[in-house]
């Protein structure tokens, strides 16, 4: 679509999401008056700015409903976060919403090479987690066939892989990982016929992503999304790679700085807004989203001219702070696999006498694994120096066995942190 005819559908779909909003959620409402804002103030995307910001605490204060926006009678659906403290956010969808939702994972699925001749592999967990039951009906709305896997049962899933052919895997980075060692160690990678894998749901680094395309032979496309604005399909990865493709028909977005809150220019860094522009039951606006990103304009190598946003390169909220110093895991993950160790390893951070500790478990190669001691201490001191000139501090560097950090099968356990702060 030319952006001058985006843009107008924006600002009308904008001006009456507003009108929505206000009429019907009244948290939202209170929020706009206490700003002194009235919906009519809004007439587009230029007046997006004099909107209030939503936040997850936002969402839990209102729990369960205080932001869905259409009788109850009418959602046919909820979504809910993974998230283990606090009130849970539980996201409403109408049929129509879950018609958006779809429709962006069907984008990412032919962007990724998909049609209706493929097999599309599902690992992605259900239930209330967005991952599967997304990419389940964006499979169906290409007319792909649909293995609905889920999570966990990895012996299963390579069965099916095989016996059904499945061509496109749909899953997390890390369990993508998994699967990778489990094909090896089975030594059947020929009879595996994947060609692509739509890959989200948790961080991931460049690095990763060649370890994963080189282990399964496959070309690998990053997905974004989040429960409270429609799940996976918010965004999504052409073949150039180079930035994923926002929905912005549905979802628009902005970069703030996380501080302020004042928009900031393309291609400058700060947190990821978004704004639904056509949900009708969880129609959230300035949605501060926490993820740190940037937006790319201009028409991709692939024909679209969706704006891109780049992989989200950490969280406002997620951010580790280490003696003073500001730490990304996915900062650890890029110098591991940069170093030919694989992406399984451990954060531990704990405080003794008021002074943080911050150790790193890793997991070394078979090729590479000893019990000589001195072999060891050398190989974690070169770690440590390619460790501390990424991060500005030094960590303990701890290397143990091959397959001795636990894997999972749904999003990665990182870091444990047993500071009390």
């Amino acid at each position: 679509m030319p952006r001058e005819q985006m843009r107008i559908l924006q600002d009308e779909r904008l001006a009456a999401q507003v009108w929505h909003a206000y009429d019907h959620v009244a948290p939202y409402r209170k929020k706009m008056q206490e700003k002194g804002v009235e919906p009519g103030d809004i007439r587009g995307i230029d007046d997006l700015h004099k909107l209030p910001f939503i936040s997850k605490d936002d969402l839990r204060e209102e729990y369960p409903a205080g932001f869905l926006a259409v009788p109850q009678s009418d959602a046919v659906r909820i979504q809910s976060t993974s998230g283990t403290t606090g009130r849970r956010v539980v996201a409403f969808y109408t049929q129509h919403d879950i018609d958006i939702w779809e429709n962006g994972c069907a984008r990412a699925i032919v962007a990724a090479g998909g049609s209706k001749d493929d097999v599309v592999h599902v690992s992605y967990g259900y239930g209330l987690f967005t991952g599967g039951p997304g990419l389940n009906g964006g499979s169906h709305k290409v007319g792909s066939l649909t293995l609905p896997m889920s999570s966990g049962n990895t012996e299963r899933q390579i069965q099916f892989m095989t016996d059904l052919g499945a061509t496109i895997l749909c899953c997390t980075p890390s369990y993508a990982a998994f699967l990778a060692e489990a094909i090896h160690e089975a030594g059947i990678e020929e009879k595996i016929k994947l060609k692509a894998g739509i890959f989200g749901a948790e961080a991931w680094s460049e690095e990763m992503r060649r370890e994963i395309e080189k282990s399964l032979h496959i070309k690998a496309y990053d997905i974004y999304g989040l429960t409270e604005i429609s799940g996976p399909g918010v965004s999504f990865e052409c073949e150039r790679q180079d930035g994923m493709h926002v929905n912005e028909d549905e979802f628009y977005p902005e970069i703030v700085d996380p501080d302020t809150g004042e928009p900031l220019p393309d291609g400058e860094k700060g947190e990821l807004v978004f704004t639904c522009l056509t949900k009708q039951a969880f129609p959230l606006l300035r949605y501060r989203t926490r993820d740190i990103s940037m937006l790319m304009r201009g028409e991709c190598a692939c024909g679209r001219t969706l704006v891109r946003m780049a992989r989200p390169m950490g969280r406002t909220d997620d951010m580790l702070i280490i003696r003073g110093v500001n730490v990304f895991p996915s900062q650890i993950e890029t110098v591991l696999i940069g170093q030919g160790y694989p992406a399984n390893y451990l954060i531990v951070l704990d405080r003794v006498r008021h002074t943080d500790t911050f150790e790193i478990q890793v997991e070394m190669t078979e090729e590479m694994f000893s019990d000589e001691v001195r072999f060891i201490e050398r190989k974690e001191t070169e770690l440590l120096a390619a460790l501390r000139s990424m991060l500005g501090i030094s960590p303990k560097v701890t290397l143990v066995a091959p397959r001795t950090i636990a894997r999972s099968e749904g999003k990665a356990v990182r870091v444990i942190d047993n500071r009390k702060i």
